[in-house]
């Protein structure tokens, strides 16, 4: 079974958290990451991929895209689901380092399905973007940082994406690692750290209780990077 248990460990996520919190940095983010996302293939754009990634990749892109234009009427629970087990079926887990021959790369929703891999991050920006391309609200979606004991008892650093019904609810956990998704009181392998969407970065705590934003996300450097890359990618 995929998974994304990385090696590096938890603390280099605190003292990240730590600086955005005492920098308290604001960037203005690219506008395809405001309240919608729209998913469109330019003909150039899939000529592109099946030069890379064959027909394989090309059809990963556009059974992603039909999915999207299919499912807008289903409801939100059909919605987690069906995302969820699309990436979770139709990307294999790989490090940075082995894909992208980097240690630490955050790909877009596009890169991940195209090249039919990723790791935690990737599984988990991808289905964040994908669910706000099927009209799911932002304030109800994040991406959390948590650490993570299935695999190995010593504790190391995972991503999740996470969608909360009301702001202070347990939220549903959508993870590569346990396909199913579960409510996060039942992921006992799975302590957040904190969490962030495109609207703002929290401390687990206090995005659990609605609290305002400690930052923006623009200040974590790979997702800025990552989003700076959206929309350009296989021109």
């Amino acid at each position: 079974m995929p998974h994304c248990i990385t090696s590096r460990p938890i603390a280099p996520c605190l003292r990240l958290l730590v600086v955005v919190l005492l920098l308290g940095v604001s960037f203005l983010l690219p506008a395809v990451v405001g309240e919608s996302f729209n998913i469109s293939i330019s003909d150039k754009q899939y000529v592109v991929i099946e030069r890379k990634y064959k027909e394989a990749g090309r059809k990963r892109v556009a059974d992603w895209v039909q999915l999207v234009y299919s499912s807008q009427s289903k409801s939100t629970s059909e919605k987690l689901v069906l995302v969820n087990d699309f990436f979770n079926q139709n990307v294999l887990w790989v490090s940075d380092y082995d894909h992208y021959s980097v240690e630490d790369y955050w790909s877009t929703p596009l890169e991940t399905i195209a090249s039919g891999g990723g790791d935690c991050e990737d599984f988990s920006i991808a289905k964040y973007f994908t669910l706000i391309a099927l009209n799911v609200p932002m304030e109800k979606l994040t991406i959390t940082y948590v650490k993570a004991d299935t695999i190995n008892p010593v504790n190391r650093s995972h991503m999740v994406l996470t969608y909360y019904e009301k702001p202070a609810a347990v939220p549903l956990v959508l993870d590569n690692l346990n396909p199913e998704i579960k409510l996060a009181s039942e992921r006992k392998d799975l302590a957040p750290v904190y969490t962030f969407n495109g609207q703002g970065l929290w401390l687990a705590k206090e995005r659990a209780s609605g609290k305002s934003r400690s930052s923006s996300p623009s200040s974590i450097a790979l997702w800025r990077d990552m989003t700076s890359r959206m929309g350009k990618e296989f021109e």
